[in-house]
């Protein structure tokens, strides 16, 4: 589909400590004059063709260290690497190698689809041809050419985020940054914009690096995560691992939202000895047994006995919102609603 282009790093450029690594980041942190302490010393490390997320709630340090990625914001201290080359000391060679879409689509309402996609590509130093030839080539990759002719304040919410995305590939970038790619879409949309994602990966072989709070589409999209919270990554792994290390299935003993503030404290205390772990999350109290449909009885006799039996229970699979409860003792709505109140 596309054109084979040069990408080898210019001379004195410095290089990834593994020739697979698309993306090295070491001890990374960033402070701000404010005093707040965004990033806590981050290290990773992404593989060429790779999909990875930086999950967690807003306010934990996603965008920060997207931005510092896609030199936008300035390090304070640490080491990144993007393609080989040192975001702080070479800040302009490291943007002609990737695309970058923000969390805002930054598109012109007034011009057409296509005429923005070349307009992209000319600012690229693309020449008019080969900018009308990718802009026609991404159109059909996003599944755009029915609108490529509209105007694009016609478009809604997820073909705007998808001609911004299409934007962001125009020059052929090797590594792709999205900051929050589904944020105020509707179901629907961000199911297409998912599917969208799928096809660039199939077809183009980028490496993409995403920040997002929704776990269901890090646990879709992403070969690997990164659970960050307060600035800090306390969980790594592939999605399916960080689930399995939950232990399997769990119950859900759900207190309705007008329950006595101590009666889901008052639960765990009533199940002590009974289970493999027990945490609370608002009304809730997650139970991880070995086998729960045998230890389903047992548990709520025990609530019963305590005078404490739940609204409603129900059996889950783990999610990425348990792995994200089991580092760090909260569910992510309640770190949402933290950072809401702080704001």
């Amino acid at each position: 589909m596309w054109a084979v282009v040069d990408a080898s790093p210019p001379p004195g450029s410095a290089t990834a400590d593994a020739p697979g690594d698309a993306i090295v980041v070491e001890d990374l942190r960033k402070t701000y004059p404010s005093g707040t302490e965004a990033v806590k010393g981050v290290s990773f490390r992404v593989t060429r063709g790779e999909i990875y997320g930086i999950v967690g709630p807003n306010g934990a340090g996603k965008s920060t260290t997207i931005g510092v990625l896609g030199t936008l914001v300035k390090p304070t201290s640490g080491r990144a690497l993007v393609d080989g080359v040192d975001v702080a000391r070479d800040p302009m060679t490291v943007r002609k190698r990737i695309g970058f879409a923000m969390q805002e689509a930054g598109v012109d309402d007034l011009a057409t689809g296509r005429e923005f996609l070349i307009l992209q590509g000319r600012l690229y130093g693309l020449s008019k041809d080969l900018a009308g030839k990718r802009a026609d080539q991404l159109l059909r990759l996003f599944e755009l050419e029915a609108a490529g002719d509209q105007r694009i304040k016609a478009y809604s919410g997820g073909m705007k985020r998808r001609i911004d995305l299409a934007a962001a590939l125009i020059h052929l970038p090797k590594i792709l940054f999205l900051d929050e790619p589904t944020e105020g879409l509707d179901p629907r949309s961000r199911q297409a914009l998912w599917a969208t994602l799928k096809r660039l990966r199939e077809r183009l072989h980028a490496t993409v690096l995403l920040s997002t709070h929704y776990m269901e589409e890090a646990d879709r999209l992403c070969d690997r995560i990164a659970i960050i919270d307060q600035g800090r990554i306390v969980a790594e792994d592939t999605p399916a691992k960080l689930k399995a290390g939950m232990g399997g299935q769990s119950i859900v003993l759900d207190y309705g939202s007008a329950t006595d503030a101590t009666t889901p404290l008052r639960a765990e205390r009533a199940l002590a000895g009974l289970a493999q772990r027990i945490q609370r999350s608002g009304t809730e109290v997650v139970v991880y047994v070995a086998e729960p449909a045998e230890a389903t009885p047992r548990i709520l006799k025990a609530l019963d006995k305590a005078g404490v039996p739940p609204a409603s229970l129900r059996i889950q699979h783990p999610t990425l919102d348990d792995v994200y409860l089991k580092y760090t003792g909260r569910k992510l709505e309640q770190a949402e609603e933290k950072t809401a109140v702080k704001a």
